[in-house]
């Protein structure tokens, strides 16, 4: 059981105990995800496309939006010029909303963790928003990332505080192809809902 009191679709997802249950809550949620998200005041895409922006050059493509749900960043990312977006779900559901939206490139039903279907350096960026966290993905969706993203491009991660601190954070410091350019402090992703655990987010380099 998770330590953050949620109810509802937010609260099942955390509660799942598997991918493939995580997935299927995703599914069902897809509909309603992103009015709800608005009424919860989420902030992750704008705290992590504020990292990108800052420390990726304007017009630096393809990126990569690693757990796109239902595609806010791509609209957003075309917006301030970085394209072409690619990106990546575990739900199809969600990437059925996504596609609607058609900000992306390309869309893969894909889940973190395992294995990608790209080149090695394919991405000047990837960003991943609201993906680490309880009952997601942990550190095991990192190495993959990495090897996708091009040397001198930028990952930015949002990361719940719980998890970075578990070991997230000192794989990052110790990774040798990577370099901290920018850390927030920790912030509540959903002031709406009051048990939310702080995260924080991160802007990476690679090396």
């Amino acid at each position: 059981m998770t330590s953050e009191l949620h109810t509802g679709h937010l609260g099942a997802v955390y509660d799942a105990g598997t991918t493939e249950e995580v997935a299927a809550l995703y599914d069902g949620w897809a509909a309603t995800y992103d009015a709800d998200m608005s009424r919860a005041g989420y902030r992750h895409p704008a705290v992590g496309l504020a990292l990108l922006a800052r420390h990726a050059p304007r017009g630096a493509g393809p990126v990569l939006d690693a757990g796109c749900g239902t595609g806010l960043l791509g609209d957003w990312l075309g917006i301030l010029g970085f394209t072409p977006v690619v990106g990546l779900d575990f739900s199809k559901g969600m990437l059925a909303v996504a596609r609607s939206r058609s900000s992306y490139a390309q869309l893969h039903h894909l889940a973190l963790g395992a294995s990608l279907p790209f080149a090695d350096g394919e991405f000047a960026s990837v960003i991943a928003t609201g993906v680490f966290t309880t009952g997601h993905v942990g550190v095991e969706g990192l190495p993959e990332i990495v090897r996708i993203t091009r040397p001198g491009g930028v990952i930015v991660l949002t990361v719940k505080t719980t998890l970075w601190d578990r070991g997230f954070g000192a794989v990052i410091s110790g990774d040798p192809n990577l370099r901290i350019e920018e850390r927030t402090e920790p912030y509540v992703s959903m002031p709406g809902e009051a048990g939310t655990i702080p995260s924080l987010a991160v802007a990476v380099r690679r090396r």
